[in-house]
């Protein structure tokens, strides 16, 4: 069972349990996994949201590969369009991505890292990585990588 609130979609794949809107917009080629919440004037084109993934609202998600259990901040923008060509985003499971950060593509960011509010990432970000401001440089290791 789903809860879409005036949504417009077109082309789009969504999976069970699943909320949706208010006033949300789904393009062609979005994919909306089991247990995704995009909240209100979130929109969506070209992409895969993992089960689980939170998008808050007034975002924008463009040929991106979203990981499961992702937490994507309001106001967050991948910035998918260089002028010439549209480029891809890639986000790694459990990762933290705070409000009003843009992802300025081609850019890959890892497992379980974060970005601060206001963050323009333009760089790959490492799994368990906090990076913050503009350009987004990393500030700490999140948490110690185990040994095998």
């Amino acid at each position: 069972c789903c809860e879409i609130l005036a949504a417009v979609m077109e082309g789009a794949v969504v999976e069970d349990n699943v909320g949706i809107g208010p006033f949300a917009r789904l393009r062609k080629g979005a994919h909306l996994c089991k247990g995704v919440h995009v909240g209100n004037f979130g929109e969506i084109k070209d992409s895969t949201l993992g089960p689980g993934t939170k998008m808050g609202h007034f975002s924008y998600i463009g040929n991106a590969t979203i990981g499961e259990d992702v937490n994507i901040g309001a106001g967050t923008v991948t910035c998918n369009y260089d002028g010439v060509h549209k480029n891809p985003t890639e986000i790694g499971d459990g990762a933290f991505i705070g409000s009003d950060t843009m992802l300025v593509a081609p850019v890959k960011i890892g497992a379980h890292s974060r970005t601060g509010a206001g963050a323009v990432v333009t760089k790959d970000v490492e799994p368990d990585t906090l990076v913050v401001g503009v350009p987004a440089r990393p500030i700490k290791k999140l948490k110690e990588a185990k040994d095998d």
